[in-house]
């Protein structure tokens, strides 16, 4: 994927479990940005359905993001008391890798423009079929280290990932203090470490935090929380009103098992102390209390500037933060001449 050939420097994230739609993707490609869907949590044949839908709505290039998951040793006793905390069957625990392989198969058949990766690595000889079907590879870091492991393994361009983000970090382990770092001073960091294209993800919704993320030497700014209340997003209606509250933001694991950035909820101020770390097997503990979709019950994943999220069309949002970007970086330009 050329990034000179995108007319407006704006990647929409990829957000799983429903904000990402066909329409959406579609809606911000139209608009001379670059589009995502999520393959996260979805049945193949779902995930089939949206790329099919997707490209009903567009003939410009889009994404798809696939999880990549290792099966890593969980203390299962606190996985155990845990469960028994939520009054849940501890038995429904457990791993699984989100069909990665069914879902490789079928992005190297319908051949999107380009195949973003989290949590970790594409596995064996991945990026080079990829590459053999001319589908670009994205790779999700959130620590130098991460970046040069994914520049090794062949990524075309990696998705700086900020401690802002909103949702879960793609770092490739769940570690505490492992990947969070300030999206600015990250950017600066892997750019002095590795040669490719870099995407900042993290506390962006508006034009002068594209600029921000482009001075700093992104090629392009990926932006999820501030794309979460267009009507062309899945959002559930009580994280959309969520959004718009002046509360504040924490990384957890009580919902799923892995630290995510979501605003503070009933259940995540009942349950985050004592939640440990086994992703995916604490979201299969969950998923009753998720299911009621209420306020204080589901994962209200957002970024720190969650609340400068608007109730807009995405293509309105799209022009206008590149429109907003330009004037920032005139803007800044000019003070530095009269320096």
């Amino acid at each position: 994927m050329d990034f000179l050939r995108l007319e407006h420097p704006i990647v929409q994230a990829p957000m799983a479990a429903g904000p990402s739609t066909p329409a959406l993707a579609a809606a911000v490609s139209n608009a001379g940005a670059l589009g995502f869907l999520a393959a996260g949590y979805k049945p193949v044949e779902a995930v089939r359905d949206d790329l099919a839908a997707t490209r009903a709505l567009t003939d410009a290039p889009f994404g798809v993001n696939l999880f990549v998951l290792a099966d890593m040793p969980v203390d299962t006793a606190a996985v155990e008391r845990y469960a028994r905390r939520l009054g849940a069957d501890p038995a429904a625990a457990r791993f699984d890798d989100d069909a990665l392989d069914a879902k490789l198969e079928l992005v190297l058949e319908t051949r999107p423009a380009i195949v973003s990766t989290t949590f970790g690595l594409p596995p064996g000889d991945t990026v080079e079929r990829l590459h053999e079907r001319r589908i670009a590879v994205w790779i999700t870091v959130t620590e130098p280290d991460e970046a040069l492991a994914a520049v090794d393994a062949g990524a075309d361009a990696l998705v700086v990932q900020g401690f802002e983000a909103g949702g879960h970090r793609g770092s490739y382990a769940d570690e505490d203090g492992r990947g969070e770092v300030g999206l600015l001073a990250l950017l600066r960091l892997v750019a002095r470490e590795v040669d490719v294209p870099l995407v900042a993800a993290g506390g962006i919704v508006d034009g002068a935090g594209v600029a921000a993320v482009l001075a700093a030497g992104a090629r392009a700014a990926q932006i999820g929380t501030a794309f979460m209340r267009c009507p062309e997003a899945g959002t559930n209606p009580a994280h959309r009103e969520a959004l718009t509250e002046e509360a504040p933001t924490k990384l957890t694991r009580a919902f799923t098992g892995r630290r995510a950035r979501g605003i503070v909820n009933e259940f995540m101020r009942e349950h985050d102390d004592e939640a440990p770390s086994a992703y995916p097997h604490v979201g299969y503990l969950t998923a009753a209390t998720r299911a009621q979709g209420t306020r204080d019950s589901i994962s209200l994943w957002a970024g720190q500037a969650h609340v400068l999220a608007e109730e807009t069309p995405a293509a309105d949002l799209v022009h206008r933060w590149s429109a907003d970007a330009r004037a920032a970086l005139d803007a800044a330009g000019r003070a530095l001449g009269g320096a």
